[in-house]
């Protein structure tokens, strides 16, 4: 494709041959670099063109294409917004940073989350400060985001005000990822408050603290993890099969031999996984009878179970 005639196209007076010409303009075959003329279109009056423009500019981490598109977080068209946003989001550069800061105490909550949610993956230590800050905002989704930043610079300074947020939110999404986001702590401080997050009123939230714990080898929390094997949601019952399993919780065998006869096969193949782990053999009689299984993934996993336990010394 012509790179002239495109660059007529981009100046015409109809905003449809404009908007066309900005889609056109990464396959331009004798056009080296598009980017500047992708950033002329995010100026354009047309929304449509500065959609498409947003749109086009994603991997561009040349400084000029960041400044021009960071301002556009505050464009007239939501879905202008959208797509910068979006774009912003794949950032990796962390040059890009001092664009997006001043962004990260916006008054508008969409800005303010957009902004927080770009500089996230680029793991800049001046966002610890406005991300802590904007924990305490009014809107869900700022909150959300901003747990997001926290949990990737995996501070200490912010497992408090995580642990706090896991806890004691008033939106379920943001209880949820507080919870996920705790998974980098190093220390078992963040126990007593994982424990009472796996009677939170939202299953999701539950669900997350079992996969925490698992994942932080909190052995002090095998009781509660026991108890989450009673969960009205098999869901939950699933991820704290798999986090009693990798903690070897030999008090949870009980549990997890009668998990074996749930009528959900996922909840059926996780209690088998887990007592290979865990290869007590007051788990053997249980697990012959799941090689009778009516789902061929657990007779196998059953199987494997049963191995794995004669290698650990849990079976004669």
């Amino acid at each position: 494709m012509q790179a002239i005639f495109i660059h007529e196209r981009l100046h015409s007076d109809d905003p449809a041959v404009r908007r066309i010409a900005v889609i056109d303009l990464p396959y331009c075959e004798d056009e080296d670099d598009v980017a500047p003329y992708l950033v002329d279109a995010l100026a354009d009056p047309d929304a449509g063109v500065r959609l498409e423009a947003a749109k086009a500019l994603e991997g561009y981490e040349e400084a000029g294409v960041v400044a021009a598109l960071v301002p556009l977080l505050k464009d007239r068209d939501a879905e202008v917004r959208a797509a910068v946003a979006r774009t912003l989001a794949e950032l990796k550069e962390s040059a890009s940073a001092p664009f997006l800061l001043p962004y990260l105490t916006d008054s508008d909550p969409q800005v303010r989350g957009a902004a927080l949610r770009a500089v996230r993956a680029l793991r800049v230590d001046t966002a610890f400060l406005p991300a802590i800050e904007a924990l305490g905002a009014p809107d869900a989704l700022v909150r959300r985001e901003a747990i997001g930043v926290l949990g990737y610079l995996k501070k200490p300074e912010a497992i408090g005000a995580l642990t706090h947020a896991a806890a004691f939110d008033s939106d379920d999404d943001v209880r949820r990822a507080a919870v996920g986001a705790l998974g980098y702590a190093s220390d078992v401080s963040v126990q007593p408050a994982l424990s009472r997050v796996l009677m939170d009123a939202a299953w999701q939230v539950r669900e997350e603290a079992a996969t925490t714990i698992g994942k932080l080898q909190l052995t002090l929390a095998i009781p509660d993890l026991v108890n989450a094997m009673d969960d009205p949601y098999w869901q939950v019952r699933l991820k704290a099969a798999r986090a009693l399993g990798k903690l070897g919780a030999r008090a949870a065998v009980p549990v997890l031999c009668e998990a074996l006869r749930h009528e959900m096969s996922n909840l059926r193949k996780e209690a088998v996984i887990a007592l290979g782990e865990i290869a007590d053999p007051r788990a053997i009689t249980h697990l012959e009878q799941a090689l009778r299984d009516s789902d061929p993934d657990v007779r196998k996993l059953s199987k494997l179970a049963l191995a794995t336990m004669v290698l650990k010394g849990g079976a004669a």
